[in-house]
């Protein structure tokens, strides 16, 4: 079992950032590989990267490439969203996610965090 927390989310200008994190229990965190999804109102949630057990391979949704980045700390049980750049379309919850299997799919992560909102005003 692995419980995610979210923290760092809250409201910020166009053009300003944010850093995303998401502490997780137990000691297999460098098991499992590790998403961050985000949900907007009336939207489906939606795949935003990836970063695999190691930390050496990632993955980006393409309308966040060059603006996102996301990293681990395996001794710390923590992994990260580094957002720049930020844009009014970025709105959304934004969940963390946990799973054995490394994929851009909701349904490869076991395990989701409550959310944290991110909200991007003009």
């Amino acid at each position: 079992q692995v419980q995610l927390v979210e923290s760092g989310g809250g409201l910020v200008q166009a053009g300003g950032s944010l850093r995303l994190s998401c502490a997780a229990s137990g000691r297999s965190f460098s098991n499992y590989a590790m998403g961050w999804f985000r949900q907007a109102p009336g939207k489906e949630r939606e795949f935003v990267a990836l970063i695999s057990r190691s930390g050496v391979n990632t993955v980006y949704a393409d309308s966040v490439k060059g603006r996102f980045t996301i990293s681990r700390d395996n001794a710390k049980n923590t992994q990260y969203l580094q957002m720049n750049s930020l844009k009014l379309e970025d709105t959304a919850v934004y969940y963390c996610a946990a799973g054995r299997v490394q994929g851009t799919a909701a349904s490869s992560y076991e395990y989701w965090g409550q959310g944290t909102q991110v909200t991007v005003s003009s």
